[in-house]
C-alpha cells in the first residue's frame, strides 16, 4: 500500500512539474491553493530576508493558509519582529509557532551552547525534529527555495515527492532581479537585517552578513563545511 501511494505521488508530482514549470509562481500557488491541495497544505516559513514574497502572495489568495514558523530560540530579535508586522501588515490568519521539545533540549543542549561544537546536531534538534512535528498534518508543503541558492538547490524542481511528502517550491526559476523587483513593486519592508548585508538569515550564532553577493548563503554558517539546517535534506 505504501508503495502504491509513493507510486501515484511521484506521477502526480510529475504532472504537476510538466504542467507549471514554465507558470508564474502566483498562478501555481493559485491552483494549488484552491484546486489542487485546498486542504492539509502549509507555508513553511523563516520570516527571512526573501519570505515576504511567498506570504504576501498567499495573504492575496488564501489569507487562512496555514504558515508554520519554526522558533528555534535562537533567532535574532529583529526576525521576530519582522514576523510579527508582516503578519499584521498582510492580515495573515494562521501563523503557528512551533518550539524545539524542551526534553531534547534538556537532554542534548541544557546549557545553550551546542551550536559551539556540533552544528548539525544543534539544526537537528532545534529546527528539523521541530519542522517535522509541525507538518505531521499536512500531505504537503510550500518552500521559498530557488535554484539560484546553489548547492543541493541548484536542480530542484518546482514539486517534489520527498520523505512522503510533496514539497512545492514556487520560487524554484527566481533570480536576484525578481526578487527585487516583487519587493519593489509591491512596496513590501524589507527584513531590518538586509541593509546590514545579510542575504540569509537564520539563527543569530550561525548567520552573518554575506561574503558573496552573488551567493545569498554565503553568510550561512560561515567557516563550517555546512550549506543547510536539514529540513530539506530528504532521509
Amino acid at each position: 500500500m505504501i508503495d502504491e501511494t509513493a507510486s501515484l505521488a511521484k506521477i502526480r508530482v510529475e504532472r504537476l512539474n510538466t504542467s507549471f514549470e514554465g507558470a508564474s509562481a502566483y498562478f501555481l500557488l493559485e491552483h494549488i491553493l484552491t484546486f489542487e491541495f485546498p486542504k492539509n497544505i502549509a507555508l513553511v516559513s523563516s520570516f527571512g530576508t526573501e519570505a515576504a514574497i511567498l506570504l504576501h502572495m498567499v495573504s492575496k489568495i488564501r489569507p487562512n493558509t496555514d504558515v508554520v514558523f519554526i522558533d528555534t530560540l535562537k533567532l535574532f530579535t529583529l526576525t521576530q519582529q519582522y514576523r510579527d508586522h508582516l503578519t499584521e501588515l498582510f492580515g495573515l490568519k494562521n501563523v503557528k509557532v512551533f518550539k524545539p521539545d524542551p526534553n531534547q533540549l534538556r537532554q542534548h543542549d541544557p546549557d545553550g551552547n551546542l551550536w559551539e561544537t556540533d552544528t548539525d546536531k544543534c539544526c537537528h534538534i532545534r529546527k528539523v525534529e521541530t519542522n517535522e512535528a509541525a507538518l505531521k498534518p499536512y500531505e504537503s508543503w510550500i518552500t521559498g527555495r530557488k535554484r539560484y541558492h546553489g548547492g543541493s538547490r541548484l536542480h530542484m524542481k518546482k514539486f517534489e515527492w520527498i520523505d512522503g511528502v510533496i514539497k512545492i517550491n514556487p520560487l524554484a526559476n527566481w533570480k536576484t532581479r525578481d526578487i527585487h523587483h516583487y519587493f519593489e513593486s509591491h512596496n513590501i519592508p524589507r527584513h531590518p537585517l538586509y541593509e546590514r548585508g545579510f542575504l540569509s538569515v537564520g539563527c543569530h550564532h550561525c548567520s552573518a552578513p554575506s561574503t558573496d553577493p552573488s551567493d545569498p548563503r554565503s553568510g550561512r554558517w560561515q567557516g563550517k563545511d555546512k550549506t543547510e539546517c536539514g529540513i530539506h535534506t530528504s532521509k
